[in-house]
C-alpha cells in the first residue's frame, strides 16, 4: 500500500472548527504529527491506534525540528502509512507548509493539503469584525509580526501596510505590539484607526482588547 501525507488545516482551536474532510483523516490516520499550539482535544477525532507525535517535543531548534518532520513524514509515508500533519489553522498561512510540501516533492512523496479555518477569519466571525466591508475595506492583507531571521526578502514594508486601503491582519505580533503600532504610526496610519488584538480565537480562553490604534499597546 502507498503511504501519503496529509497536510491538515487544524483551524484556530475549537473542535468545532474541524472541517469534515479533517476529521475523516484524523479517523484514518496511522501517525500524526501535530502543532505544539494545536489543542490536544482534537486528537479526540484521530485513530485511537494512531502513533500520535507533538513536533514541540522533537529535539534541536525551529531549523533542526524542520528537518525532523521532514524525515519522519517521508519515512513513515515510504512504509505505507497514512501520515496526518495536523498544523493550526491553514497549512498554507504562516504554518511553514511551503516547505513540507518542497520536501515532500523532492522525496517523491505524494501528499494532499487540506486547508483549515485561519485565525483571522476565526476573529473576525467570533468578535463580529467584518474583515470586507463594501463601505470601508475593500481589501485584506495577512501579516506577519514576527519575521524569520534567514528570511532572504527585504523586510516588512511598513510605509506601504501604513497606506494600505483594507484591513491588516497581523499574525504572531503580540510580543511586538509596541514595534508594530509604532511603525505604523510613523508612517503615516492614523492614530484613530479601530484597532483590536485577540488571543487564542476560538479557545475557552480567548481574549480581546478593542481600541484606537495609538492606545492599543497601553
Amino acid at each position: 500500500m502507498e503511504g501519503r501525507v496529509y497536510l491538515v488545516g487544524a483551524g484556530p482551536g475549537s473542535p468545532d472548527l474541524l472541517t469534515l474532510r479533517a476529521v475523516e483523516l484524523l479517523q484514518q490516520a496511522d501517525v500524526i504529527l501535530y502543532d505544539q499550539l494545536v489543542p490536544v482535544r482534537l486528537l479526540d477525532w484521530a485513530n485511537p491506534q494512531a502513533e500520535r507525535i507533538c513536533v514541540g517535543d522533537l529535539p534541536g531548534k525551529h531549523a533542526d525540528k524542520a528537518v525532523l518532520i521532514h524525515q519522519r513524514m517521508v519515512a513513515a509515508a515510504r512504509q505505507g502509512r497514512r501520515v496526518v500533519r495536523l498544523k493550526g489553522g491553514d497549512p498554507l498561512i504562516f504554518g511553514r507548509g511551503g516547505e513540507e510540501i518542497a520536501a515532500l516533492r523532492a522525496a517523491g512523496v505524494p501528499y494532499e493539503v487540506v486547508p483549515g479555518v485561519t485565525a483571522a477569519l476565526a476573529a473576525g466571525a467570533y468578535l463580529e469584525i467584518p474583515l470586507t466591508h463594501r463601505h470601508f475595506a475593500s481589501a485584506l492583507a495577512f501579516v506577519t509580526g514576527h519575521e524569520a531571521p534567514d528570511k532572504a526578502e527585504p523586510p516588512i514594508n511598513w510605509r506601504a501596510l501604513a497606506q494600505f486601503p483594507g484591513t491588516l491582519a497581523i499574525y504572531m505580533g503580540l510580543c511586538r505590539l509596541p514595534q508594530i503600532v509604532a511603525a505604523l504610526l510613523e508612517h503615516g496610519l492614523s492614530p484613530d484607526t479601530p484597532a483590536a488584538v485577540i488571543s487564542r480565537v476560538s479557545w475557552g480562553t480567548q481574549r480581546s482588547v478593542f481600541a484606537r490604534l495609538a492606545e492599543l499597546d497601553q
